[in-house]
């Protein structure tokens, strides 16, 4: 079983978790983690990709959505129990690393000539 997702996939987001994370963060956690990122992303950017995400939406655009969207799955996933991992260290510099992946993309979606660019490709 597998998490359920409109804008990333379950490998996107086991890549970004790692092999230290617990198994009790449930498929059910996953799916609440990504309508949460998938809001979060929409609210952002002013934008509701989850009505255009599947019909049309540029497939550059669909892949820094992804990014976003895993990289905040697997935060929570890391986040939910870290004993999984070498070291606490180990889980709090995977955690920073997609947090500043995520922000980065974040701040390309909100630049004026990206939207541009989403609503002409």
């Amino acid at each position: 079983m597998v998490g359920t997702y409109t804008m990333t996939t379950e490998t996107d987001v086991t890549a970004k978790m790692g092999a230290g994370v617990s198994a009790s963060y449930t498929d059910a956690m996953k799916t609440a983690a990504a309508l949460r990122a998938e809001s979060f992303i929409n609210c952002v950017v002013t934008y509701n990709f989850s009505d255009t995400y599947a019909a049309g939406l540029n497939a550059d655009i669909k892949y820094i959505i992804s990014d976003i969207v895993s990289s905040i799955i697997a935060i929570e996933g890391i986040q939910y129990d870290t004993k999984g991992y070498i070291t606490p260290q180990e889980a709090a510099d995977k955690v920073n690393t997609l947090r500043d992946s995520k922000n980065q993309a974040l701040a390309v979606l909100r630049i004026k000539n990206t939207q541009d660019f989403m609503n002409n490709a």
